[in-house]
Formats: structure tokens, C-alpha cells, sequence
């Protein structure tokens, strides 16, 4: 579908892209350490859509599109389509790895393919649009081998994403770089607002044994978390707290709510409209009391945290997390970084 559109329309795209340079794309505004650059080749099917995606990651300096791993040198376009080439669409992922690390940039990236899918992404077919993992420094290969391993475990079928070192790459021409920002309605095979959700891993947030948490917890975090009780309203930590940070579980620190989602629904418990991510949270039907609810529970630690209702804002989902304070810890924005959460702060208004 991609070729057809490009080839129907790209005497206009030529004439429209022949004064144009590429620039520079970043997620957020931020201070890079050009001393911490580094490098990684990723192949999801189109570029246009891979491109955009890569550069909304907070952690990314720069990407670009072009062909890898072929056979010719400084291929054309129209010769990776038409004249077999052997190379796969590409972008040329530059990145600071002290703000964000491959490990997390390759998960990135799996969430928005189908690794099992030879040749084919999205509605594009061909070798060209195949799956691959190209690296320049050996020392990457045991992370991609790593992640890959994990995400393994998700699918029956085998994974046929390509591993290889870089071979035989070639920038793409102007008119492919940066192409969904000049053509905002340009086809795009993925959803580019998954970039816009940090990843949480569950295993960094271990929930302690039974007697562990009876000495660390106070005795109404104990019950509220461990016995599903509920703190009384209008009388506990974080009804009216508003300051700018994070929500954790206070069983294992699991990130879990952002203050850019708190508001006041005057119900006397500490409101969100939604999760950081859906993921740290787990829902459950509640018959309790002879009512029916939806239980709202935290993924790693599996801490009763409180109910979601569906009286919240409208322009915001209409969802209501009714959240009681002693399931919770706040981190303020100021402390997140000593805290372990520096990974996060980009992603709170």
C-alpha cells in the first residue's frame, strides 16, 4: 500500500521536499550528554512510521531512515523496491544511554511490531520491510539476545526478527527523512502515541514477605493493602495533595499514579483519572458490602489500593480511580532521582 501511494505521488513529494534539510527530532526538550551517544539500527516494516516513533522516546537524540543490509551500495529507493537489493528499511537510532539504556529502547520497539511476521508489517510486503536488529558495537549483542529471549516467552510461533552487525548502510533520500512531520497525514502503520507510555518493569518492584511488611508498614497500610480495609474520608495523607510528583505502591514502589492525573472529585480519597500505565494496575469485580465494584489492585505487589467508578471527567476518560492514601507513597518531583524514578520525570506536566 506504502509503494503505491509513493510512487502515485512522488513527483509532488520531490518537487515539495527538493529545498529541504533534515532536522533534528527529539521527544522532550532535555540536555544530552554527547559523551554518552550511542548507536543501534532497528527494521520494523515502512521508516516513515519507525522514524517517528523512535524519536518520542525521551532518551533519544536522533533518528534517521535508511537501508540496511544489503547487497548494493548507496542504494536508491527505487532500487531496494524494485531491484532486489536484499536491504531491509531501516532507522539509524542515536541515543543517551545515561537517560535511557537499549534494554529499554528494544522494548520500545517490540511493542510496535509483529516479530513473528516474515517480510510483512503493517499492510507493506516485501523483503525489504522485514523485522531486524543491526548493531555496530559487540557488546549489544547479549542485550539484544536478552530481550529477545523475554519477548520469546509472549509468542507461540518462533520470532523472526534479524540480528545481525550492521552491514552495507546507506542514509535515505531527503524526502524520507522526517516525513510524517512534513506530511502529518502521510501513512503510518503503527500507533505513535505508545512512545508516549515510559515502560515500568515489574521486576524491579518485588513485593517483601509477610513478616517483612508487618515491621515496615504502619498498621492502616497493613490492613488497607493486605486485608482490602479502607481509611476514612477527608482524614488521610493525600486527599488534598496536589504537589507535582509521582504515587507509588507502598508495599513494593511500583510506580502507579501521576500527579498530572490527580484532580479533586470531593469524595475525600485521592482521585486519578487514569494510571501511569494501564499495566500497574490490575482490576478485579468486587461483590462486597452487597454492592458490585471494580476492585482496583497494584500488578506487582497486588496491594488492595481502592475502586475505579465511571463518574470521572468526561474529557478525561470518565474514569475515577477512588485510590485510599495508605496504599500509596508520594515522591515528590524534586526527589525522583534519588528515589530510582529519574526514568519518569519526563513524563510528568
Amino acid at each position: 500500500m506504502r509503494n503505491i501511494l509513493l510512487v502515485l505521488g512522488l513527483s509532488i513529494i520531490l518537487l515539495l521536499t527538493a529545498c529541504s534539510t533534515k532536522s533534528v527530532t527529539t521527544s522532550v526538550p532535555m540536555d544530552y550528554d554527547m559523551d554518552q551517544l550511542r548507536e543501534i539500527y532497528l527494521a520494523g516494516g515502512c521508516f516513515w512510521g519507525v522514524e517517528a516513533y523512535m524519536e518520542r522516546i525521551p532518551g533519544v537524540y536522533e533518528v534517521t531512515s535508511g537501508y540496511a543490509n544489503g547487497t548494493t551500495e548507496n542504494p536508491t529507493y527505487e532500487e531496494v523496491i524494485y531491484d532486489d537489493t536484499g536491504h531491509a528499511e531501516t532507522v539509524h537510532v542515536t541515543y543517551d544511554s545515561s537517560k535511557v539504556d537499549l534494554t529499554t529502547l528494544l522494548v520500545y520497539y517490540f511493542k510496535v511490531i509483529d516479530p513473528t511476521s516474515l517480510n510483512k508489517q503493517g499492510n507493506d510486503r516485501g523483503e525489504q520491510y522485514r523485522t531486524g536488529i543491526y548493531y555496530v558495537d559487540d557488546e549489544d549483542l547479549k542485550v539484544i539476545q536478552t530481550v529477545m529471549a523475554e519477548e520469546q516467552k509472549k509468542y507461540d510461533k518462533d520470532i523472526v526478527v534479524e540480528v545481525m552487525p550492521l552491514d552495507n548502510y546507506a542514509l535515505a533520500e531527503d524526502y524520507h527523512q522526517d516525513y510524517l512531520t512534513k506530511n502529518p497525514n502521510g501513512y503510518c502503520h503503527i500507533d505513535l502515541s505508545i512512545a508516549d507510555e515510559p515502560i515500568i518493569d515489574p521486576k524491579n518492584y518485588v513485593k517483601p514477605d509477610d513478616e517483612t511488611l508487618k515491621k515496615t508498614l504502619t498498621d492502616i497500610q497493613y490492613e488497607v493493602t493486605q486485608n482490602n480495609n479502607t481509611e476514612r474520608a477527608f482524614s488521610n495523607t493525600y486527599w488534598d495533595t496536589y504537589d507535582r510528583g509521582i504515587y507509588v505502591d507502598v508495599v513494593t514502589g511500583e510506580p502507579l499514579f501521576s500527579s498530572s492525573d490527580k484532580y479533586d472529585s470531593g469524595c475525600g480519597w485521592p482521585s486519578f483519572t487514569k494510571p501511569i500505565i494501564a499495566d500497574v494496575v490490575t482490576l478485579h469485580e468486587d461483590t462486597s458490602y452487597n454492592m458490585v465494584r471494580i476492585e482496583v489492585r497494584s500488578r506487582s505487589g497486588d496491594s488492595h489500593l481502592g475502586h475505579v467508578f465511571d463518574d470521572g471527567p468526561k474529557d478525561l476518560g470518565g474514569k475515577r480511580y477512588c485510590i485510599n492514601s495508605a496504599s500509596i507513597k508520594f515522591i515528590p518531583y524534586e526527589e525522583m532521582s534519588a528515589e530510582g524514578y529519574d526514568y519518569l520525570k519526563s513524563y510528568i506536566q
